[in-house]
């Protein structure tokens, strides 16, 4: 029995720490991306370097999800395997 309860807060735990994983990114894609729109349209002819920036940090942004993915299923693995 305490076994079982420790595998659903393992699995209760690794899906509480993807989806805020998630959340976090969509939130920081959706700002830096409105963020860049405001930018390139205050100013047109800075366009290429605003756009690699965003690119740039919308990949750094993104691993955040795919470093939380791996971290829980780590401990998921350890604990409740």
């Amino acid at each position: 029995m305490e076994n079982q309860m420790l595998q659903a807060g393992a699995a209760i735990g690794t899906a509480i720490a993807i989806g805020l994983g998630a959340c976090g990114a969509a939130i920081g894609d959706g700002v830096m991306t409105g963020k860049a729109i405001e930018a390139i349209a205050r100013q047109p002819e800075a366009r290429g370097s605003t756009m690699t920036l965003l690119f740039i940090s919308l990949g750094l942004i993104e691993a955040l999800p795919v470093i939380a993915i791996v971290i829980a299923f780590m401990l998921w693995g350890k604990v409740g395997g």
